[in-house]
Parts: structure tokens; sequence; C-alpha cells
């Protein structure tokens, strides 16, 4: 809790704050990383750095959590928390990096606020970033506990290409370690310059067996570099080699019980959705499941048989599909043509949502599940990369 000096101080700066802090973090990681290149080369995301998308979710962090202490002051954003403490681990944050961390971020504060900075602005500041700090280390701390074998090395068994641009890999981790459906593993890898890129991806396959899958996107950058890590996986992967891969972490999980679920995917998304969806099958659930997905076409569907056939095997799931292109699919059951649309889709009550997929996809079906009812709150949500939805409502 922020004390009440700081409080008000927090509270009369968080708009000037807000609005300058897209600026703050590009001046932070900019002196960061030219301090102390081996970051970049060996532990962020070169590919969300060069197109922004990091140094977003880093404003947005701070600002939500600010946001919470001085308007919520009773609360504590737990699910912002816990999924950036579940992403730290999985890539190896250490607790002394968030001295590195304060001490640019902090100094890009004082250069860009300049004369507003002044020392009671920074003090304030200053708590607010250690509560968010020592709340995310005593997290973090807490999860190495639970999970004590850091990095492993795990064989590649099988390779096998679900669409053009995606192919699934399983994996025999040297310790055998169960995980939860929804959670994903992070892989590193040292590129051919010599940097070492580390990235998420969801398990694909239902636990309870010796091996992992994972399922990769090739991405396109387009305007923007093409995906580093996804491209080399795609192009030099195969059977018998040996990956560098993290324990399981994700706070997006399933839970257990009888009550209904609606899960709900679009493109690459449909990975943690699949793993949930085969658990439910392997366990004999008779829970009522709603099962949606999108795409852009039955053949970029990755894992489009394997999704029908899992539903077909539970008593109470339905599928329902939406293609924006959906050709002549004999497809069963037949798709919808266009972008998702719930209005047609029969909702039980008491259910939870699981979301995963773009994010102007899982603001649609969030606000059409609001609109028909479904309270915020049985509303959860996986992002792939950083979460640029943190602080919203």
């Amino acid at each position: 809790m922020l004390s009440p000096q700081a409080a008000g101080t927090v509270r009369a700066t968080l708009p000037a704050v807000g609005e300058a802090i897209e600026e703050i973090s590009a001046r932070f990681y900019d002196t960061m990383f030219a301090e102390h290149p081996e970051l970049l080369r060996e532990l962020f995301n070169r590919g969300n750095q060069a197109n922004g998308r990091q140094r977003s979710a880093l404003a947005g962090s701070i600002a939500a959590f600010a946001s919470v202490l001085v308007h919520r002051p009773d609360e504590r954003p737990d699910a912002l928390l816990a999924r950036i403490a579940h992403k730290h681990v999985s890539v190896g944050v250490v607790t002394e990096q968030y001295e590195v961390v304060h001490k640019y971020l902090f100094a890009a504060i004082a250069d860009v606020l300049g004369e507003a900075a002044t020392p009671e602005v920074i003090q304030a500041w200053d708590e607010v970033y250690w509560l968010m700090a020592n709340a995310l280390i005593a997290i973090e701390a807490r999860l190495r506990r639970e999970s004590t074998t850091g990095w492993l090395r795990a064989t590649v068994v099988a390779r096998r290409s679900e669409t053009a641009d995606a192919v699934s890999l399983t994996l025999r981790p040297q310790v055998p370690l169960t995980f939860e459906p929804g959670q994903y593993v992070s892989v590193a890898v040292v590129l051919p310059d010599g940097a070492r890129q580390i990235r998420q991806y969801s398990l694909s396959s239902a636990p309870g067996r010796d091996d992992w899958r994972i399922t990769v996107k090739r991405v396109h950058g387009g305007e923007t570099p093409d995906g580093e890590v996804s491209n080399w996986l795609h192009a030099t992967v195969r059977p018998g080699d040996v990956l560098t891969v993290s324990a399981p972490a994700g706070d997006v999980t399933m839970p257990g019980g009888d009550t209904p679920l609606l899960l709900a995917s679009a493109g690459i998304g449909a990975t943690p959705i699949l793993s949930m969806v085969e658990h439910l099958a392997a366990t004999r659930s008779t829970r009522q499941v709603t099962v949606i997905h999108a795409d852009r076409s039955p053949a970029d569907h990755a894992h489009r048989e394997e999704l029908v056939r899992l539903v077909d095997g539970l008593p109470a799931a339905r599928l329902h599909r939406w293609y924006e292109d959906p050709g002549h699919c004999a497809c069963r059951p037949a798709p919808n043509s266009g972008y998702v649309d719930l209005s047609g889709v029969e909702l039980p009550g008491g259910l939870t949502a699981y979301l995963c997929g773009p994010l102007p996809y899982m603001r649609s079906v969030r606000s059409q599940l609001l609109a028909r009812g479904v309270p915020a709150s049985a509303v959860h949500y996986e992002v792939f990369g950083p979460d640029l939805w943190l602080g919203q409502d």
C-alpha cells in the first residue's frame, strides 16, 4: 500500500506520467540496451523491441498498477502480477535485474519529465515501482521453488506440418514434468548471429504423457522483421535435435469442476485451447463445452481435424467455426463465413470463458460475452507476446 503522501502525489501526477509513459519506456529501453547489450541479445525479445510491443506493454503494466494503488487501494492486481511473474520465470529473469531496470527507468522518468520530476514525484513513483517489483519478486520466488528444474534439454521426437506456416514439434524433456492445460514453455535458441533469443509456445497437447507438444507458426513480419525464432525453428529443427526449454508456466489454466466452459480461439491461439479440449476428452468430461474458433480459411486452421475429433468425443460439447474464406471445405459441422458472431450461439448460464488469439478478436468476443450477461470476472484470456491489454477493462 502506498504511503498517504505518495498516494496523493501519484494520483495528481498519474495523468501526466500516463501521457508520457510511452516516451519514458522508449528512453528507458534505448539507454539500458546501449549500456547492457547482452540483455537484448540474451533475454529480451528483439522482435517485440523492434515493433514497439514490449515498450507498450511495460507502459501499460506500470500505469495499470499505479492506477489500482490510487483508485482501489484495498485491492491488489493479482491477475496482472501473476501474468508478468510467470513470463519472467519462464525466461529466467532474476531478482538483481530489478535494480538494473530501476536505474534506467528512473533516469528516463527524470529525463522526459524534466522540471516536473521533483524529488517528491520521484519518491512517490519510486514507491510504486518497488511495491510492484517486490510483489513480483515474491511471486517469482514462489514459482521457482515450486519448479526447481530451471532450463531443461528436450529432444525433438516428432515433427509434423499442420498448415503451410504451422509445424508441431513433439518434445521429450529430460525431466518428466506435468503441466496444466493452457500453460506454455519457453524455448531458448542461439541464432546464427550468436544472439540467444527466448520465445514462449503453448503446449498444444494434454498433460499426462512423457512428451510435450508445441505448435509453432512461422511469423511473416510484413512491415516489421520476420519472426527470428519461429522461422529458425521451421528451417532447422528436425527429429533428434535437442532444444533448451523451460519448465511449464502460465496462469491462464482451466479449472476443475463441472461449470460450463466457453473456449474461444483464433489463428494459432488454437494451441492452448486444444490442450484444454484434449484434457477434457482424456478425462471423459461431461461438462457443457462450447468451442469457438476463427481463422482465415480451413487450410490456415492448425489442428483442424484433431479439434473436430476431440469435440466429437465429448458428450456435451459443441464446435462453432468461422472462416473469413471458407472456400469449398467439406467441413463437419459446416463452418460459418466471416467473423465470429455469438448472437446465434447458445450460452449456458454460469459459464467460464477462455480466450486466445489476436487482441481485436479477443476484444470482440469479450464484448459479445459481456453483452450476453457473462460477468467480466468469468472471462479469462491468454496473449501471445507482450500483454497490451493490461489496464483495460
